[in-house]
């Protein structure tokens, strides 16, 4: 088959391809502006497990002039990107489903609803649980001869990559089975590995946390029980 052939078949795909690709840009960049209309109220509510973590402390500071903005356009984007997630993986199921069967079809809708759930649980989970431990282990060192001065950008930036962090992990069963469905493993491979694996996850989480004990802990111990939950659903779908 000549090249001019290959692209001229491919080229419904492309152009499928290029607007599931335009309406996940346009539903990314309209939640983004609708959470930076309400940045500060988002703002707040990000900063409030550090506020309750430490009483004391009364604001948090910029150093450069430009680090406010820059800080609420990543936090508004970010906000953007999490509310948007069902829609951009609804788009990839439109994108796929015209190929699949009807049993296909069912089985991949599963999937992007067990993928979304696992997003969103574990960006609740890191933020809400794991977050104020994180906060209150390190404000502990706050004393008479050290005074916390936390950036906004920083903070943020850390916030921001804990939250993500839970919610690409806690994605660890989801991957697990499709592995295994799409026979790239076999059902016991998991289980007899699960030393290395267990290793794997430390690292990981190690990664993840930018090596911060605290939060390396709080990330990998539920990543544990994810990769057993893993083994037990991915049993049952062998």
């Amino acid at each position: 088959m000549s090249a001019a052939a290959l692209i001229e078949r491919f080229r419904p795909h492309h152009q499928e391809l290029r607007t599931r690709l335009l309406k996940s840009f346009v539903a990314i960049a309209l939640t983004t502006a609708l959470a930076y209309f309400f940045i500060d109220h988002l703002a707040a509510f990000c900063t409030q497990p550090l506020f309750l973590a430490a009483p004391t402390l009364e604001k948090l500071v910029y150093t450069k002039l430009t680090d406010a903005f820059v800080s609420y356009i990543k936090l508004a984007l970010l906000a953007g990107i999490m509310v948007s997630f069902p829609y951009l993986l609804y788009q990839v199921w439109m994108f796929i489903s015209p190929g699949l069967l009807s049993k296909e079809r069912g089985v991949a809708r599963r999937v992007i609803l067990w993928s979304t759930g696992l997003f969103i649980g574990g960006a609740l989970f890191g933020f809400f649980i794991v977050l104020p431990k994180t906060l209150s282990f390190f404000m502990s060192y706050a004393g008479e001869n050290l005074e916390p001065m936390p950036k906004l950008g920083l903070y943020l930036t850390f916030v921001a990559r804990m939250v993500l962090a839970f919610a690409i992990s806690f994605e660890i069963p989801f991957l697990m089975v499709m592995t295994t469905v799409v026979g790239l493993v076999t059902h016991d491979h998991f289980k007899a590995k699960r030393k290395y694996f267990y290793i794997a996850i430390v690292v990981l989480s190690f990664l993840l946390t930018a090596g911060e004990v605290t939060a390396t802990v709080l990330l990998a111990f539920p990543l544990f029980a994810l990769y057993e939950a893993g083994i037990i659903a991915e049993r049952r779908k062998a």
